[in-house]
This record gives C-alpha cells, sequence and structure tokens, in this order.
C-alpha cells in the first residue's frame, strides 16, 4: 500500500556523532515541536540564523509534505525576521548538510563589505579582517529578532 505524502514519519532517535543532535546549534531564538531556530556566533556575521529540525533527518524529503511545508515557513520566516532587524543587502539561504547530515538550513544576511561577498560565506574571503564592514547591529537585536520571529510564528 502507497504511504500517504502526509504520513507523519515517526520521531528518530537522536544520533550520537550529530552535532545537531547533541546541542542546541547555537543560542536558541524559538522552537516548536518540530523545530528551532537558532542564532550562530559568528563576528563576521551578526544574524546569522540556522532552522534546524529537532529530529535526526537527513533529507528534506524524508519529512512528510506538510512536515517540509512547515520548516519552509518557519525559514521564510527567519529570513522575513532577518531582514527586517539587520536590512542587508542580501540574504543568503542554504542547506547542505555534507558536514552535519541533519536537515537545517542557513539563513544568513549579507553585507556588500563583508569578509566574503560577494562570495559564499565558507569560500575564500574577498578582504581583511581590518577592511571587512557588516553594518552595526542594531541595539538590542539578538531581543528584536526573538520578539519579530515570534510574532511571525
Amino acid at each position: 500500500m502507497k504511504k500517504s505524502p502526509d504520513a507523519a514519519i515517526p520521531r528518530l532517535q537522536p544520533v550520537p556523532h550529530c552535532p545537531l543532535c547533541k546541542s542546541r546549534g547555537g543560542s536558541l531564538l524559538w522552537r516548536d515541536q518540530h523545530c528551532r531556530v537558532v542564532l550562530v556566533t559568528d563576528p563576521d556575521y551578526p544574524g546569522f540564523c540556522r532552522v534546524i529540525w529537532n529530529s535526526h533527518v537527513k533529507e528534506m524529503t524524508d519529512l512528510s509534505a506538510t512536515q517540509r511545508a512547515h520548516c519552509m515557513r518557519v525559514v521564510f520566516a527567519v529570513e522575513q525576521a532577518v531582514r527586517a532587524v539587520f536590512t542587508p543587502d542580501k540574504i543568503n539561504l542554504a542547506s547542505f548538510g555534507n558536514m552535519a547530515p541533519h536537515v537545517h538550513w542557513h539563513v544568513i544576511p549579507r553585507f556588500a563589505r563583508d569578509a566574503h561577498f560577494p562570495h559564499p560565506v565558507w569560500g575564500r574571503r574577498q578582504r581583511s579582517a581590518r577592511a571587512a564592514k557588516s553594518p552595526p547591529a542594531p541595539a538590542h537585536w539578538h531581543a528584536l529578532l526573538k520578539s519579530t520571529l515570534a510574532k511571525l510564528l
């Protein structure tokens, strides 16, 4: 019998060697029963967030259609909140999972004078730390980001 595309996938046990199963993956901004939003500590990229699926799932297509829609709704809400708080020149959304094969999305505010722009943040630096200029983060930005997310989700 063919499984319904919206059938719930059973909650999988944490994988001991998975860094996203072992820890939050950053400073917790928001969480529900399915996923969490964390702030990544990166001095070059204030406002860098991750949306992490709570249970250990390797691929987006391992989730049901309903779960995938929920995950992407959260990703888009994080993008909207980061744009509202930081007003970046561009937002990068990325989901690789090569280093941590656990469903998660990176939401990264980018600025024309950041350390890697216009290349990916994981690539070769385009300018020295001294020359790289991300605009200063707004006052109380952590709380502002958290409250903006709460309103959107």
